[in-house]
């Protein structure tokens, strides 16, 4: 592993968007603390977490700039680029260091200390194009084992800190299978867990080697995995691997329109062909989008976006069609409808998905896929909200729990964990909820009607029932008797809100034929819910 460092980068990058030299006393201040400062201020004594009413006192001519995560990132990407161009697969672990994997190019350019003077020598003519007086970065590049010891050999004491070696490029090599012995003498500091290293430095661990002695099933069992992964480190089997940084492709599809459009056709129509590009790159490259964003820009300048997804993947056609149900549901009166013409439409895809998991089968198109290619027919026809799927939600009433939600739009998934809902139909739930519900006649053992008081007290036993409205003055050998009942549990929602206020009473009562049904007494009036089939 090969990791180069420019020490104190965010000093170096914000003093030269400052146009102030790095090397005189410069402190960069995050939230009222310092975060990084140049070796002139390390010299009067700041150091990194310090306050800066702290440092400057250390230091009166201390100069302060607000640190800037943008700028800092901005600044270190034309090395980053650099490195690129000359050795593939660089990990930005943070602003002013970066790791590479050093076997490619030690073989490519004749050995590690070769390849490591091919980035100093690039990191010096890159500054020197770039920085003012030609001065170059005082790089600092160790090759060792794992990660863990490149990163603190580029640290440890050693490095030329003399006037005329303050920009002098060094390298650093570990032998192979050395970062044991190499880390061993290491302060304990270095894991990088400033709890877990005063703990270890009170019980008599002051190096790294000394943790790193200790068994490891006994570190785990008192440290837990923090512990672990800080003993892997200490003892130099650091096996975390380079991960290169994949630069984003911009595959967004725009068009705009002069004179601007009003009419939804003109605007689906004028958009095919770069629907068609836009899902032809993607294959090409061996994707597919499930989820796209759509932006409609107008003459008076707003934009109406809306993100869109899929239960497969965007065709051509359902890219058009996506634009023509926003552009519709943007016509007309309201907050959202659209004040002018559009003059631009954009479509951004949001998720990505590799194409082989969307193959065609073997034996031709699965009966998923021609219900899919059906329904995405029909709604094509009937509008975004022609086609309604089914989903589980929160809720107390059974019929509040059922979410539609179109087809293609994404479904939230029921929590693992329901929030609490006073009144809520106990579980098991029933498997038939009707959409509205059905009126049904529930008596006494005498055919009296039934009634709970204000105190919640029932006017008599549940006996008789027919699951048909109470029709007057019917008679009572047409009902049914009840083999079991249980309630009442009041329910009580939005009191709140005088128009929506309800209160009513819950019961469960199976008939002479065993279904179960779930019931509800509101206004001296039963309703059948649903039933337990």
């Amino acid at each position: 592993m090969m990791v180069v460092w420019v020490p104190d980068w965010p000093v170096r990058a914000h003093a030269l968007a400052a146009e102030i030299s790095p090397d005189s006393p410069l402190a960069v201040v995050d939230r009222g603390l310092v975060f990084a400062c140049s070796a002139a201020a390390r010299a009067e004594g700041v150091r990194r977490g310090q306050r800066i009413r702290e440092a400057q006192a250390k230091c009166p001519g201390l100069l302060a700039l607000d640190y800037d995560d943008a700028l800092d990132h901005r600044s270190f990407e034309p090395i980053v680029s650099a490195l690129e161009a000359l050795m593939p697969g660089v990990q930005v672990l943070r602003p002013g260091m970066c790791a590479l994997r050093a076997r490619g190019p030690s073989r490519y350019y004749g050995g590690e200390r070769q390849a490591a003077q091919m980035v100093l020598n690039t990191l010096a003519s890159l500054y020197a194009l770039t920085a003012e007086g030609g001065s170059t970065p005082a790089a600092r590049i160790a090759i060792a084992d794992g990660r863990f010891a490149a990163e603190q050999a580029t640290r440890m004491p050693g490095w030329p800190a003399t006037p005329a070696q303050t920009h002098a490029p060094i390298i650093r090599i570990v032998p192979p299978g050395g970062s044991p012995a190499f880390l061993a003498p290491q302060p304990i500091e270095a894991i990088g867990d400033p709890a877990l290293a005063t703990l270890l430095r009170r019980l008599g661990l002051p190096t790294l080697g000394d943790f790193a002695a200790l068994d490891f099933r006994d570190v785990r069992a008192r440290f837990a995995e923090a512990g672990v992964h800080a003993h892997t480190l200490s003892s130099g089997s650091d096996v975390r691997r380079v991960v290169p940084r994949l630069p984003p492709q911009l595959r967004d599809v725009e068009m705009s329109f002069e004179p601007p459009l009003e009419l939804v056709d003109q605007i689906t129509f004028a958009f095919r062909t770069a629907s068609e590009r836009f899902v032809a790159e993607l294959t090409h490259a061996l994707l597919v989008c499930t989820s796209i964003l759509v932006e409609l820009h107008t003459e008076n300048g707003a934009i109406h976006e809306r993100s869109w997804g899929h239960p497969r993947w965007f065709s051509a056609a359902d890219v058009v069609d996506r634009i023509r149900w926003q552009v519709q549901g943007r016509t007309g009166a309201g907050n959202g409808a659209l004040g002018s013409a559009i003059t631009k439409v954009r479509v951004v895809p949001q998720e990505f998905d590799s194409i082989g998991n969307y193959e065609a089968g073997l034996w031709g198109s699965t009966p998923d896929d021609r219900v899919h290619h059906g329904l995405s027919r029909v709604q094509s026809l009937l509008g975004h909200e022609g086609v309604m799927t089914a989903s589980i939600g929160g809720g107390r009433g059974l019929a509040e729990r059922q979410v539609l939600v179109a087809w293609g739009d994404p479904v939230e998934p029921a929590p693992k964990v329901p929030p609490p809902w006073p009144g809520a139909v106990p579980l098991p739930a029933p498997s038939t909820v009707f959409e509205r519900p059905q009126a049904v006649t529930v008596r006494g053992a005498k055919g009296e009607p039934l009634e709970v008081s204000q105190r919640g007290v029932l006017s008599g036993i549940p006996s008789l029932f027919l699951p048909v409205a109470d029709e007057p003055g019917a008679p009572v050998e047409r009902l049914r008797p009840l083999q079991g009942w249980a309630g009442p549990w009041p329910v009580q929602e939005r009191w709140w809100d005088a128009e929506k206020a309800r209160a009513f009473h819950r019961f469960q009562v199976v008939d002479a034929s065993g279904t179960a049904w779930l019931l509800a007494l509101h206004d001296r009036r039963w309703w059948a819910e649903a039933r337990y089939d």
